[in-house]
């Protein structure tokens, strides 16, 4: 619902709702005064720009700090005007007027941060809390450099975004929103952030050194409430949104390099560790002289040519006789088709997200591992064994009869 879709659309109608959203013409946001923006109902500047007015959350016991973002957008424009991102990116509290938060590169914040640092110039920014539900939907998956999030907003959901000025920039931010800040970010990574329990489902130990948040002005609307992903084991909004995103960003890439796939799919309770994509019965009609070794390894080179591909260290190729968000059928059809130790297509010493607990230490720190493409396709269909179940082992007349009985 949050991205214009019915409530009972499927996990493959809801992928290709993402991915046909990408080549849709954007509709711009719609500019509307302060007094039409609930956001703007109260306006805090200066010493009064303070975060301990509100109460920001203590997620888990063992963080850092309390985090003032979890589930907001991160409004961020180049110097030049060019591009202007949203996205999310976990942000903890200093003291009421400093933040500091993951600025890691190869997201898109982290890009445009560096134009303005390389200029050594402090980044204006508009930290977005609620409003539409598609906001934080958007901002939290991968849509493509230069695309404005605003626009793909509009696309998804047939109709424009309302969006008001800021009150320290140009930046325009969400109407609807219930608390933006606004500030600038630090050109040195003069701050200690972490740590923070992650989507994994571990508490990492380690801190790590990121730019501040300035804190000058809040604006909110009445009795405002302040989104929470208390992030950690399956399944919280990081797998039901980023994980899901990447799996359609990665379906986009693998059609684009001209290769069959029916869907993609981070099933929920791999922690966005895993990709599963699914490839129709005829794929070696449409890719003659492709063995299935080659085939996987075409994925993993269109899957793991995108920025979020460091974020994906397994990526699973399977028929499209499996619908890979129906989790008894994907473990069944990974436990039965994969095999222990060959048909594995490895990407050595490629770079990886170091949040990804499936890495060593050592790895995780270097930032560089191996990641891999499962290839656990079946025969030709003339050669396949045919499936023990209900709609495959009985013939027709036997399952019409026990339909007419038992049908609920």
């Amino acid at each position: 619902m949050s991205v214009g879709l019915p409530p009972e659309a499927t996990g493959r109608q809801f992928i290709d709702h993402l991915v046909a959203t990408r080549h849709r013409s954007g509709i711009p946001p719609k500019t509307v005064g302060r007094s039409e923006a609930e956001v703007k109902q109260h306006v805090l500047l200066g010493a009064d720009a303070d975060l301990t007015r509100f109460p920001v959350p203590f997620v888990h016991e063992q963080d850092g700090n309390r985090y003032a973002n979890t589930y907001g957008v991160i409004i961020a424009r180049t110097p030049d005007g060019s591009w202007t991102n949203w996205s999310i990116a976990r942000i903890m509290m200093v003291d009421g007027t400093h933040m500091t938060g993951l600025v890691m590169h190869p997201q898109h914040l982290a890009r445009i941060w560096q134009q303005w640092a390389d200029l050594g110039r402090p980044m204006p920014y508009a930290l977005v809390q609620g409003g539409d539900p598609a906001i934080p939907y958007v901002g939290g998956i991968p849509i493509g450099g230069g695309v404005n999030e605003a626009d793909y907003i509009g696309a998804s959901t047939g109709e424009p975004l309302r969006v008001v000025k800021a009150e320290l920039s140009d930046l325009l931010v969400p109407a609807s929103a219930e608390i933006v800040i606004e500030g600038h970010l630090s050109v040195e990574r003069d701050g200690v952030e972490g740590p923070f329990g992650e989507y994994a489902g571990y508490i990492p130990s380690e801190t790590s050194r990121q730019p501040v948040y300035s804190v000058e002005a809040i604006t909110y609307r009445d009795d405002p409430i302040w989104p929470l992903v208390a992030e950690g084991k399956p399944t919280d909004d990081f797998h039901t949104v980023t994980g899901v995103g990447r799996a359609a960003g990665a379906l986009a890439a693998i059609r684009a390099a001209g290769l069959p796939a029916t869907t993609a799919w981070s099933p929920l309770s791999s922690a966005s560790h895993w990709l599963v994509v699914t490839v129709p019965r005829d794929w070696r009609d449409r890719l003659p002289g492709a063995g299935p070794e080659e085939f996987a390894r075409r994925i993993g080179d269109a899957v793991y040519s995108t920025k979020y591909g460091n974020c994906l260290p397994k990526v699973f190729v399977l028929d499209d006789d499996v619908e890979p968000e129906n989790e008894a059928d994907l473990i069944w059809a990974l436990a039965t088709r994969v095999h222990p130790v060959d048909r594995t297509v490895r990407f050595e010493d490629g770079p990886i997200l170091p949040l990804l607990t499936c890495y060593t230490p050592e790895e995780r720190h270097a930032t560089r591992a191996t990641k891999v493409v499962r290839e656990a396709l079946l025969p030709a269909p003339d050669r396949r064994e045919p499936e023990s179940d209900f709609t495959h082992a009985y013939p027709a007349a036997v399952r019409a009869k026990v339909l007419a009985r038992h049908r609920p």
